[in-house]
């Protein structure tokens, strides 16, 4: 337990460096600023985009997860890597896949703008939301969401106001995470240099586009295993809770200058 303790004491102290020197947090939406689909709610919306393909006549390009899992995103990802493959396309050379990847982005959107009623709201994520933008760090979100999903929640929070730019998926799902575009626009939107940045995410491809975008990384894991695949991922700085960086003598208005 006491090493515990210091893992953890160790793990803030680091975000605590990190955000010291950072100008800019870049925060992925779903897990670091909201639960958006608690109890796994997306396996709806993912066997709808499952009978869509098969509605299609593609639901042999489907496997592992994509054919039977919760995530939604991996069935878009999936038909718009298939479409990507010259094989695929001349066996299935009737299929528009463009009109397919669209209906299947349209639904996802729609599926994000309903979760948005019954989301849960990370613990202590808007007074940690707060007390950066206080501080006069910009901040943006950088997520593989709908950009309207994440909108209508922030604002239903009373959040919209602190942040200066919402960044998500585009019609190309080739550029979501862990592809760094969204990280690299950004940057860009905030006139920051990488080096002036800190993402918070909570996968290992919010990692990787974080790396791959060269900005500081600070992993944020709900439970053990969440935490575990950071660090196994190669996360240096992951922690279980915003509440030490906000509280206390040692929280983050103690760290900052």
């Amino acid at each position: 337990m006491a090493a515990d303790r210091d893992d953890c004491a160790a793990a803030v102290a680091a975000a605590q460096a990190l955000l010291e020197w950072a100008s800019g947090v870049l925060f992925d939406f779903d897990g670091p600023v909201c639960r958006l689909f608690p109890r796994d709610s997306s396996r709806p919306l993912a066997d709808e985009l499952r009978r869509l393909v098969t509605a299609f006549g593609l639901d042999d390009v489907l496997t592992g997860d994509e054919r039977t899992g919760k995530d939604p995103h991996l069935v878009l990802r999936a038909v718009h890597r298939a479409a990507a493959r010259s094989a695929v396309r001349r066996r299935f050379a009737d299929v528009d896949f463009a009109r397919l990847v669209g209906v299947l982005e349209a639904t996802v959107t729609e599926g994000e703008l309903a979760a948005v009623r019954v989301a849960w709201p990370t613990p202590d994520a808007d007074a940690f939301i707060g007390s950066l933008a206080d501080r006069g760090l910009s901040l943006a979100v950088v997520t593989n969401n709908s950009p309207r999903a994440v909108e209508r929640y922030l604002g239903e929070r009373g959040l919209e106001g602190r942040f200066k730019a919402i960044h998500g998926r585009t019609a190309d799902p080739g550029l979501m995470k862990p592809h760094p575009d969204v990280v690299r626009r950004a940057l860009a939107g905030l006139g920051l240099p990488p080096q002036d940045a800190v993402m918070i995410g909570d996968t290992p491809t919010d990692l990787e586009a974080a790396l791959e975008a060269g900005v500081g990384f600070i992993g944020y894991g709900r439970n053990e295993a969440k935490r575990k695949l950071l660090r196994d991922a190669g996360a240096k700085v992951v922690l279980g809770a915003y509440a030490p960086l906000t509280e206390g003598t040692g929280g983050l208005n103690a760290s900052f200058r």
